[in-house]
């Protein structure tokens, strides 16, 4: 099977234990994460080849973070090096009607610096047959949404399918462009796109008719204009999902999606999450499901989507940001066994 290629930041998360608020906070918890590494773990675990690039500063935070990568199955002998400091994110668990809270601190960071000509993706693509990248590389910086182009222009030429997950972040759309301003030229030559139930609308001014995200409920049938929106704007586009977040609380949420594919809509199963340990990387455990599941279930649209649900609603249950699960696991949520039960 050929290999998937991601691109973007990866940073150092910090965690006050449980649930603690900052205010609380006395020590923090380490993870590693970041939208696209998160995608490329998920693929690692599933069997398909995968490589992540990125830019990393040469210090022992730098190595720390490659070896997670190695750890994980990913490919990492494509990275760089250079630059100032490893990007942070502070993350505050929410619960209940406390929703969780993030704070940035990755100004300067190595990928923030990085500009065209830094990677040779011609190299990088060279025994790869699909690469990705998401609406948060492009939001860091100039130099990061110049190289993402680059990036996404190469493959296209070598002929790579070229997927991309629309992640809005207001937070981080701060070097003097816009979302709506930046995101169409790239989207342009992708061949697969998801987002949430809000990404359309606020990168595009697509949105679904008589929807409100904070009731609790999402009408999956909705969403098929945002799907067929996205289509009629950029032509390229053969498969797009929206994954469907019913926030009932923090701790509750349903979960599902739907699948656009040259004109045919597929609905997922929802689920129902009571008592969710981790919500944050749910996107990039669909999308990493999705990317699995387009390679191996062929024309099997149905099925394709479904396990990208399934997959995505159990990284609800795992800790830090990237989905520790297994075909196996996948594939039993899949046929409908929720038990839980011990396997001995």
């Amino acid at each position: 099977m050929s290999k998937v290629v991601t691109f973007g930041e990866i940073m150092m998360r910090l965690t006050p234990p449980g649930f603690l608020r900052f205010s609380q906070a006395r020590s923090f918890d380490v993870v590693y994460g970041g939208g696209e590494a998160n995608v490329a773990v998920s693929l690692a675990n599933f069997g398909i080849p995968v490589d992540y690039v990125t830019r990393l500063p040469k210090n022992d935070l730098g190595e720390a973070c490659m070896r997670f990568l190695r750890e994980c199955g990913v490919g990492v002998d494509k990275i760089i090096w250079g630059g100032e400091r490893l990007g942070i994110y502070f993350m505050e668990m929410g619960a209940v009607a406390r929703g969780s809270k993030v704070v940035y601190d990755r100004a300067h960071s190595s990928i923030s610096t990085i500009e065209p000509g830094m990677v040779d993706w011609e190299k990088v693509f060279a025994d790869a047959g699909w690469f990705h990248w998401t609406g948060i590389t492009p939001a860091i910086s100039k130099g990061a949404a110049d190289v993402c182009l680059e990036a996404i222009k190469k493959a296209k030429e070598m002929g790579l399918t070229v997927s991309c997950d629309l992640n809005y972040r207001n937070k981080l759309w701060k070097w003097g462009k816009k979302a709506s301003e930046v995101m169409p030229e790239l989207v342009q030559y992708c061949d697969v796109a998801i987002g949430n139930e809000e990404d359309a609308d606020k990168v595009f001014g697509i949105q679904a008719p008589d929807t409100d995200v904070t009731s609790g409920e999402v009408d999956a049938n909705k969403y098929r204009v945002v799907c067929e929106k996205l289509a009629e704007r950029f032509p390229s586009l053969k498969t797009i999902a929206i994954t469907l977040r019913g926030s009932i609380s923090a701790s509750h949420n349903t979960w599902s999606g739907i699948l656009w594919d040259a004109g045919k809509v597929y609905i997922a199963p929802q689920f129902d999450i009571t008592h969710i340990v981790d919500r944050v990387g749910g996107g990039d455990s669909f999308m990493g499901g999705l990317i699995y599941g387009l390679l191996t279930y062929g024309d099997d649209k149905q099925s394709a989507l479904n396990f990208a649900v399934a997959a995505s609603c159990l990284k609800h249950t795992i800790y830090g940001d990237v989905n520790l699960v297994t075909v196996d696991e996948v594939t039993k949520l899949m046929g409908g066994d929720m038990s839980g039960r011990v396997s001995r």
